[in-house]
Parts: structure tokens; C-alpha cells; sequence
């Protein structure tokens, strides 16, 4: 990785993890799919003229919708609502270490010992971190989180093998299939959507602006580049950094208590995503005269 990709790459956890802070805020007013369909949607609708329709690729881009979306996000986002962002930050986190070991077992990328060891300690950082705050009777709200986290770790393998197409292109593909499919499942799971809408107000509104436009427009087209041009073993361990953004963001905004197992946990985080960086600048050193 280049400086500029390690640049690219910490755009992600930022923006990614506000916009997890901020969508805890926003489930308060809107419908897990509801706020994800208006997302996406405008998303799809900025991105769409940038782009020519890759006709011969829809029904890929379709699956990767429905699952890297709709699916994904009915099941994280439900979890978010029975959980404090601060927990569900971290539970998602088990998306970078399912990510690099399905990179590894099926496109037979390889980890390195340094990067190994540096994902054991972050996902050690995760797992103190979990204790606090205690999930308490919310398990099945962490167990759809979990299951998001697996469900969106096989669609960016999916995305990774969508060679020849721009990340414009995928993501404003797949917000456009992703829109009524997500529209098409609220009206079938939830209710109350008419209300929600006409009774917001500007946070609300801001809220799901920041979603489609700096999550999903910025945070996703840059990642969408990342997995076109690096390995997935090599940016899934930025991904872990997630929590500290959210974390952060949850002691501000929602004034979740910030503990110390809160704090050795995001610095065993950073500590492993360094590693990996580490060992990756050491080979490079060695193969360039």
C-alpha cells in the first residue's frame, strides 16, 4: 500500500463510524430499512449520472444489493436499535477478521505473520472492549449484528471480484437496486414510515444526509477503489479502527460513559492495525533497491 492508499483507507473507519453514531440517532425517528431506502436512494440519484449502466453485469450487481445491502443493513440496523452505538461499533467489527480469512481460504491471499499477530491483538482490543457497556438482555440485537457482520464480509468478497468496473460505477449500481429493495421491505416489515417522514425534523433530515452523502458517497466510493486496487487482507485491519470513531462519537453525542476498558481496548486496536502497516513497509523496503 502507498501512502496515499493508507490515506484512503482511514477516510473509511471516520466517516463510517460517525455515520454508525449518527444512525443510532436517526433509528430514534425512522425504520431500520426506511432511513437505509432514503440512503441509499440519494445517493443512487447523485451518483447515477456519473456513470453508464453496466448492462452485461446487472444480475451480479443485483445479488451484491441484496445482500451487501438490503439484507446486510435490515440486520445491522435492527441490531443497532436494541444496542448503544458504542456496542454495536464493536461488535461489527468482527467484519475485518471474517473478511481477511475469507480473502485467505477462498482468493489464497496471504496474511503474513506480522499482520496475523496484529489482527489477534486488535480483535483482543474488540473483545475487551465488548465487556463494557454490557449487553445486558440485548442478545438478539448482537446476534444480528454478528450476523450483519458475516453477511457483509461475503458481499465485499463478492464486490472484490467485479474486475473492470469502476467503484463509481458499483456503488452507484448497487444503491440503485438497493433503493427498492429496501423500500419494498419496509412496507413489508415496518410501519408508521408516513409519520416518521412528515414528523422529522432538520437533525433528522441532516442525519440521513450525512448518511447518503458522506457515508455512503464518500466513505463507500473510496472503499469500493480500495478493494479494486489492494488486497482484502491488507485494508480489512483499518476496519477495526471503526470503534474509536464510534466510540467517540457515542461519549459526545449520546453521552455514553467512556471507561477504561473502552480505552485500552481502542489502544490495542491501533496498536494491531499498526503492526500490519509495519510489516507491510518492512517487505517493501526489502524489495525495492
Amino acid at each position: 500500500m502507498s501512502l496515499k492508499q493508507i490515506l484512503l483507507a482511514l477516510i473509511v473507519p471516520i466517516t463510517w463510524g460517525l455515520g454508525f453514531t449518527l444512525a443510532k440517532i436517526g433509528l430514534e425517528q425512522f425504520s431500520p430499512l426506511l432511513i437505509m431506502s432514503m440512503r441509499f436512494g440519494i445517493a443512487g440519484l447523485i451518483l447515477v449520472w456519473f456513470t453508464q449502466p453496466p448492462w452485461g453485469r446487472m444480475r451480479e450487481i443485483f445479488l451484491v444489493a441484496l445482500i451487501g445491502s438490503t439484507i446486510q443493513y435490515g440486520l445491522t440496523f435492527n441490531g443497532l436499535r436494541g444496542v448503544d452505538a458504542s456496542t454495536a461499533a464493536i461488535l461489527v467489527q468482527l467484519e475485518g477478521p471474517i473478511l481477511a480469512l475469507f480473502g485467505a481460504f477462498l482468493f489464497k491471499e496471504r496474511l503474513g505473520i506480522a499482520r496475523i499477530i496484529g489482527m489477534i491483538l486488535a480483535l483482543a482490543g474488540v473483545l475487551i472492549i465488548v465487556g463494557e457497556p454490557r449487553l445486558g438482555d440485548s442478545l438478539n440485537s448482537a446476534l444480528l449484528l454478528i450476523a450483519g457482520s458475516s453477511v457483509w464480509a461475503v458481499a465485499q468478497l463478492m464486490i472484490s471480484r467485479l474486475k473492470g468496473l469502476s467503484a463509481i460505477t458499483i456503488l452507484a449500481w448497487v444503491a440503485v437496486m438497493a433503493t427498492p429493495q429496501m423500500l419494498i421491505g419496509s412496507l413489508i416489515l415496518e410501519e408508521g414510515q408516513w409519520q416518521a417522514m412528515m414528523t422529522a425534523d432538520w437533525v433528522d433530515w441532516s442525519i440521513v444526509l450525512y448518511l447518503a452523502l458522506i457515508m455512503t458517497v464518500i466513505g463507500y466510493s473510496v472503499w469500493y477503489h480500495l478493494l479494486s486496487s489492494v488486497d482484502v487482507s491488507k485494508i480489512s485491519p483499518f476496519l477495526m479502527l471503526l470503534p474509536v470513531t464510534s466510540i467517540i462519537a457515542g461519549v459526545t453525542l449520546l453521552d455514553e460513559e467512556l471507561t477504561a476498558s473502552m480505552i485500552i481496548g481502542g489502544l490495542m486496536i491501533m496498536t494491531g492495525v499498526g503492526a500490519s502497516l509495519i510489516n507491510w513497509q518492512w517487505k517493501k523496503e526489502q524489495i525495492i533497491p
